[in-house]
């Protein structure tokens, strides 16, 4: 039986997704909705979806999940710390290299969302997308910065290069993004993991600028997370007020599947945590 968090899975998935982004060099672009595909994809992601609804715990208790996401718990470790505290220059590029498969196209998945919403919330999470894709300045996308990164550190930033390098945990995290952001079910999901992304990512981000000045990374790295420290304290705010608010308001049944994609993200993020650092204290590199 395949594992719905394993390698084969979700890097059958990726391949599948990445027909609705940028393609692939030699593949017919019809293929993006070749009915044979189409069929295998959704059986993966039945298997995937199967696993996490058995994995999280459930329920309809939105604040509770989200006061929960804003509350750093004493002595809480993740990748961010270690990398701050004691981490080394080549793990710091393993962790940008895993973070690829996302930050290269990143708020492209979370854009699928927006022709699912409607009103204020619609309005309110294009706020937030303004500000990913540089407020209409193309040197200022978050994902040309996250490539300048990528430069500076010494790897490549082709688009897709480090697929067969990243592990499956994280794939699984994009896979799940674009999943939410391809069914209107689960347009309510999509919401609750972006808001894990935004609500979760300031504290992380202020980390990893120290990791970046302690180990000598450079101005790009620096500016790709302290753009995060600032960009995402604000979202915080408008993804809360302006967008889950009013969807909840406008559509209360939501409410179970906000939770699901708060509690689906956060399990896999931990996943993904916990296989880097556990490479990492075992003396190995966390690529593949």
């Amino acid at each position: 039986m395949v594992d719905p968090y394993g390698d084969d899975l979700h890097l059958a998935l990726h391949v599948c997704y990445e027909l609705h982004y940028r393609g692939f060099v030699g593949v017919p672009e019809a293929m993006e909705w070749h009915h044979e595909l189409l069929g295998v994809r959704l059986e993966l992601e039945s298997t995937f979806l199967a696993a996490l609804r058995r994995d999280v715990p459930g329920g309809d208790d939105l604040e509770a999940e989200i006061d929960a996401l804003l509350t750093e718990r004493v002595g809480e470790r993740g990748i961010s710390h270690h990398l701050a505290e004691r981490g080394t220059l080549d793990q710091m590029r393993e962790y940008v290299t895993h973070r690829s498969a996302y930050h290269l196209k990143e708020a492209d998945p979370q854009l699928l969302v927006i022709s699912r919403l409607d009103g204020p919330a619609k309005a309110g999470l294009m706020t937030v997308q303004h500000d990913e894709y540089g407020a209409g300045r193309a040197d200022q996308m978050h994902s040309g910065l996250f490539a300048a990164m990528m430069r500076e550190l010494g790897l490549c930033d082709h688009y897709g290069h480090h697929v067969d390098a990243v592990s499956a945990a994280a794939l699984a995290e994009v896979n799940l993004m674009t999943l939410c952001g391809l069914r209107r079910e689960l347009r309510g999901a999509a919401v609750g993991q972006f808001a894990v992304i935004e609500l979760t990512s300031s504290p992380g981000s202020a980390r990893l600028v120290r990791a970046a000045r302690r180990l000598g990374c450079g101005p790009a790295t620096e500016h790709y997370y302290a753009e995060h420290v600032e960009a995402d304290a604000v979202h915080e705010q408008v993804l809360r007020r302006e967008v889950i608010a009013p969807l909840v308001r406008a559509e209360p049944e939501l409410a179970a599947d906000l939770v699901f994609g708060i509690q689906a993200s956060a399990l896999l993020g931990g996943r993904f945590s916990d296989e880097i650092l556990g490479a990492w204290s075992a003396g190995r590199s966390s690529l593949r």
